[in-house]
């Protein structure tokens, strides 16, 4: 049974109200049978719903032999205890049914980790709810007696102590995890021009990703296909290439443990160059998804900004591409033609099956952004440094190469980003315009 009690306040689509909670809760392996929902000025302290809804709740409960109500909203230990012993049945709210689906999903190492970590934050203040039995464990005497003797502690406070004590161990184990993915995408960035796909879940991320690289990342019609974040390398032509990362799907109201458990996993988009936000324009929801995707990057990013006190300087957030997707689904065409003047440059596209055109386009509008403003240039580099070598080899277009002395000359197409990218970091290049250097052969000269 699915319930809901919406406030004036509250963001859900009018004409399908309980459509994504619906969606949740069969993604979990649930069957619906019923659904209910109030609107109210304000929730009831006690329950959240009112009384008189709740007493309606019951009678479709035993009506429909529900055993299950999820609640499209987060509800305190108080009123899930309270609503249960009025209805005779199990309550679960938004958060606890996300989690669930997040766990059931959960493949690799780390997302287990952070799922598990997230569900310990949930649980630890509703550990009061679950005992009914808050007797003292007294000791006695006998086998066993030394130790045991006194007053003892409530079983509430055992299971509160050995939370807090996995809790910790979570965390460490976890903080490591993600030091070593941050060292990962810094490394990445130095090296590549990088691109987010970025979206509500369900958008179709995971589906252009494979359509574009050959990522093989799980693709399937249902919230939450994707938990961990896939990257690979995505040629745009012309002797540049980016990398695209595959990431996690946002969602309304997504629950804040949620969000502090997966920080590095979400904040790996907020670190990309470039994103683009994959938008399902054929929902009905499409706006209220838009809005969603917005607020929780900008609350990634700010997060982002707290928490990594070595910066100098603000991360300034990354310039982003509307890609309209499902566009193939719409039956009135003015929707698209609503998202381009409400964002200019938005992009109808179909990912199942995108056509060469669509493909080459959006290749072209990321291919400028990685590139900026193209010029032919020189470059001369030692040969020692191999790594300042593959970086020009990966994010210019190279026409030639001369080698001399210890050192290669590259005559490149390359862009202004990419010159700055290597100025700024340090790598020892001298940069010539074409027309003023000295002509480099065609050939390339194999050496030693």
């Amino acid at each position: 049974m699915l319930a809901a009690v919406y406030l004036p306040a509250s963001r859900y689509d009018e004409r399908d109200p309980l459509g994504e909670l619906r969606d949740l809760a069969q993604t979990a392996g649930a069957t619906v049978v019923g659904e209910l929902v109030q609107h109210r000025p304000r929730p009831e302290a006690a329950t959240y719903i009112g009384s008189g809804k709740l007493r309606e709740l019951k009678a479709l409960c035993e009506a429909t032999d529900a055993g299950v109500v999820v609640f499209d909203h987060e509800l305190s230990p108080r009123q899930i205890a309270n609503i249960e012993e009025e209805i005779g049945r199990k309550v679960l709210d938004r958060s606890e049914l996300i989690l669930d689906i997040f766990a059931s999903r959960a493949t690799t190492h780390e997302a287990k980790l952070q799922v598990e970590l997230a569900q310990l934050q949930y649980t630890y203040p509703r550990l009061r709810a679950m005992w009914d039995h808050l007797e003292r464990i007294v000791g006695v005497g006998g086998i066993g007696g030394i130790g045991t003797r006194g007053p003892g502690e409530t079983q509430l406070e055992t299971d509160r102590r050995l939370a807090q004590r996995r809790e910790l161990a979570l965390r460490r184990e976890i903080a490591e995890v993600q030091a070593r993915k941050r060292r990962e995408v810094r490394e990445r960035n130095l090296d590549y021009f990088t691109v987010g796909l970025v979206g509500y879940t369900n958008a179709g991320k995971s589906t252009l990703f494979n359509a574009l690289t050959s990522g093989g990342a799980f693709a399937s019609d249902q919230p939450f296909a994707t938990l961990v974040t896939r990257t690979r390398e995505w040629d745009l032509g012309r002797g540049l290439r980016v990398m695209l990362s595959d990431t996690v799907g946002f969602v309304r109201d997504l629950p804040h443990d949620l969000v502090a458990s997966f920080r590095a996993t979400l904040e790996e988009a907020t670190h990309a160059d470039l994103l683009i936000v994959v938008l399902d324009v054929s929902d009905p929801a499409a706006e209220m998804q838009y809005q969603t995707v917005q607020e929780t990057l900008k609350e990634i990013l700010e997060n982002s900004r707290r928490g990594d006190s070595r910066e100098e300087t603000a991360m300034p957030a990354p310039e982003q591409i509307l890609l309209l997707n499902k566009a193939d689904r719409l039956v009135d065409n003015r929707q698209p033609l609503i998202w381009q003047q409400r964002v200019p440059g938005s992009t109808p596209f179909c990912a199942v099956s995108p056509s060469p055109e669509q493909v080459e386009a959006l290749k072209d509008r990321v291919g400028e952004a990685a590139r900026g403003a193209v010029r032919e240039m020189v470059l001369t580099v030692p040969l020692s440094d191999a790594r300042t070598i593959s970086r020009i080899e990966h994010q210019a277009e190279v026409l030639a190469r001369e080698y001399a002395d210890g050192v290669v000359r590259l005559r490149a197409r390359i862009g202004e980003r990419q010159v700055s990218a290597l100025r700024a970091g340090g790598a020892r290049v001298r940069f010539e315009e074409a027309a003023e250097a000295p002509a480099t052969q065609g050939a390339v000269r194999r050496t030693r």
